[in-house]
């Protein structure tokens, strides 16, 4: 699990204080009727399905952030020790007094672990989900008077047009969470280099990576016992109905994840329970018993195999902090 961004959203009014610069870009490059037909067109597909970036409105966002606290999600309080444990070396390869762009910011809380010993001069948070982001960001300017604080409501997973947002010194990207791994191997060779592309001197990508491991560990990072992911993948389907004109029931599917070891993925699906009419986009949609909707894919890399991933985009410097057991890691590239 993790958090793209898309033009198609919908949120209450989060407003940020005065000193906040808000871009939002999510209709800049997109046309939402043309969102809409995707959505639709994927709904219809064999297999059915539903882009991971429908997960997040506003009960999505809140039900990723109860996700993160699990004692089955090691990988948010993973990634947190290492950038909490290894925050001086961290700090040494990256530099101080740059411009810090957190792409899929959320609620900004690990690019806060950072910023006191970074020294960041423009703190850029870029995300999906304006509902998160603007809380954030009100929480952080009083705590730093000295960053210049800007939000980007985008889909950079499309094109990451950051709306002049940041200007031509050296700028550190910070991709946490294993986000990439939401996008297939060729596609996240594609958003690494367009991030590669903004790289002047000096500047580089601070990202976190989670890597393969066994099954069973994580198969239940996604099946707590709790519920909450189930939760979170059915909410999707409230969101479907409120974008594309659908009445899917959730109590009428399942959740299922597993890991695909051949694959190297973690797979999210909806499974219909039982034989039943959907409404899609205005038209009649069947699914039958047993019949799934896939809504993420989530793919872990060995370290060396996202090394050569971030080698293949254009960087050329690599350094990588690890816990120690191996769960996760966090590189920085430049």
């Amino acid at each position: 699990m993790s958090k793209p961004a898309t033009a198609l959203h919908t949120v209450t009014e989060h407003s940020p204080p005065a000193r906040v610069r808000l871009l939002d870009r999510r209709n800049a490059h997109a046309d939402p009727d043309d969102e809409r037909r995707a959505l639709v067109a994927g709904l219809f597909a064999a297999p059915a399905v539903i882009s991971p970036k429908y997960f997040y409105d506003d009960i999505g966002c809140t039900l990723f952030e109860a996700i993160c606290s699990l004692p089955e999600y090691y990988p948010t309080r993973t990634e947190r020790a290492i950038l909490t444990t290894h925050r001086d070396s961290i700090v040494q390869a990256v530099g101080t007094g740059r411009q810090f762009v957190d792409l899929g910011a959320g609620d900004c809380a690990k690019a806060a672990l950072l910023l006191p010993a970074l020294h960041a001069r423009r703190y850029v948070a870029v995300d999906i989900a304006e509902a998160a982001i603007g809380p954030a960001l009100s929480r952080l300017t009083p705590v730093f008077p000295r960053v210049e604080f800007m939000g980007v409501v985008t889909d950079f997973s499309r094109r990451l047009d950051l709306g002049g947002a940041i200007d031509a010194g050296p700028v550190t990207f910070f991709y946490p969470g294993s986000s990439i791994g939401n996008f297939t191997p060729d596609e996240a060779l594609s958003l690494l280099r367009r991030v590669r592309d903004l790289c002047g001197p000096e500047s580089g990508l601070l990202i976190g990576v989670d890597t393969k491991k066994d099954k069973a560990r994580l198969d239940a990072a996604y099946n707590d016992t709790l519920g909450v992911t189930a939760a979170f993948n059915l909410n999707v389907l409230n969101h479907v109905n409120v974008l594309a004109d659908c009445d899917f029931k959730p109590a009428g599917f399942a959740h299922v994840a597993f890991y695909e070891p051949i694959k190297g993925r973690v797979e999210m699906h909806l499974e219909s329970r039982h034989l039943q009419r959907v409404r899609v986009g205005g038209r009649e949609r069947v699914f039958v018993e047993g019949e799934r909707i896939h809504t993420e894919n989530s793919y872990k890399y060995h370290p060396g195999e996202f090394a050569d991933l971030l080698a293949s985009a254009g960087f050329t410097e690599l350094r990588v902090w690890q816990d120690d057991a191996g769960d996760f890691a966090v590189f920085y590239a430049s």
